[in-house]
C-alpha cells in the first residue's frame, strides 16, 4: 500500500477579506503551468473562482519578501490603531480585573472584595468621576497659566454617590477646586472655566453611545 504525504501547507489556501476580496495563496508544483516550477502564486479578485482576478507568480524568495512586508505593515497598522485618538480598548485580566489601553498607555480597573474583585484598582465608576475631576483640574490649571497665576497647590476633590434604584449609575458628583493665591476678582472666572471642561460638557450634552457585539 502506498501512502502519499503532503509536504508543507495545502496547495491552495483561500481567505476572504473584510472588504469583500478573495485571496488564494498557493504554489505551482514542479511541471506547473507555463513551465514554471516551484513557484508561489497569489490570486486576488472579488471572487477568485469566478474569474477576472489578478494573478501573480513569485519565486520562493519573492514570496518570503512579500510575507515579511505584509507582516511589517500589519504590525505597523496595529500600532497605529492602538495609538489612534478616540480609541480605548479594555481587556479582561482575571477575576473582575481589566486593563484599559489608551494610545499606548495602560491602566487597570477592578472591583471591591465584597462584590467578587481583588480591589487591585479603582472601579469603572470611580474612574468616571476621576476623569471629570482631572478634566476640571486641567481647565483650572490652564486658566491660572493664562492669568499668570501659580498652579502650586491646585487640587480638585470629588465626592460622589451612587443611585439607590435602577438603572445603576452615579447619581451625583460634588467637586471642590482649591487654588491658593487666586485673587478675588479671578475666582468667578476660574470657577466658570473649570465648570465647562470637556468631560462636564459631555455630561451636560450626553454623547450618542452604541454597544454592538463583535462577530
Amino acid at each position: 500500500m502506498s501512502v502519499t504525504r503532503q509536504l508543507g501547507p495545502p496547495l491552495h489556501q483561500p481567505m476572504m477579506t473584510a472588504c469583500g476580496r478573495e485571496i488564494i495563496v498557493g504554489r505551482l508544483p514542479f511541471g506547473g503551468a507555463e513551465g514554471l516550477t516551484g513557484r508561489v502564486t497569489l490570486d486576488v479578485g472579488a471572487r477568485v473562482r469566478e474569474g477576472g482576478q489578478a494573478w501573480v507568480s513569485l519565486t520562493p524568495e519573492e514570496g518570503r519578501r512579500l510575507a515579511a512586508g505584509l507582516l511589517a505593515q500589519a504590525a505597523a497598522a496595529e500600532r497605529e490603531e492602538a495609538l489612534a485618538p478616540g480609541r480605548v480598548e479594555v481587556a479582561h485580566v482575571e477575576g473582575e480585573a481589566y486593563t484599559i489601553s489608551v494610545r499606548g498607555h495602560t491602566m487597570m480597573t477592578d472591583q471591591p472584595v465584597d462584590v467578587g474583585g481583588d480591589d487591585a484598582a479603582a472601579t469603572p465608576a470611580e474612574l468616571f468621576v476621576a476623569s471629570l475631576a482631572a478634566c476640571v483640574a486641567f481647565y483650572a490649571g490652564r486658566y491660572l497659566d493664562r492669568h499668570g497665576l501659580s498652579r502650586d497647590g491646585l487640587r480638585v476633590t470629588a465626592q460622589f454617590g451612587m443611585a439607590v434604584g435602577r438603572p445603576a449609575r452615579v447619581a451625583d458628583v460634588r467637586l471642590r477646586v482649591s487654588a491658593a493665591g487666586v485673587p478675588e476678582e479671578r475666582r468667578a472666572g476660574l470657577l466658570a472655566v473649570a465648570s465647562h471642561c470637556t468631560v462636564h460638557n459631555s455630561l451636560r450634552r450626553p454623547p450618542e453611545v452604541t454597544v454592538e457585539l463583535a462577530v
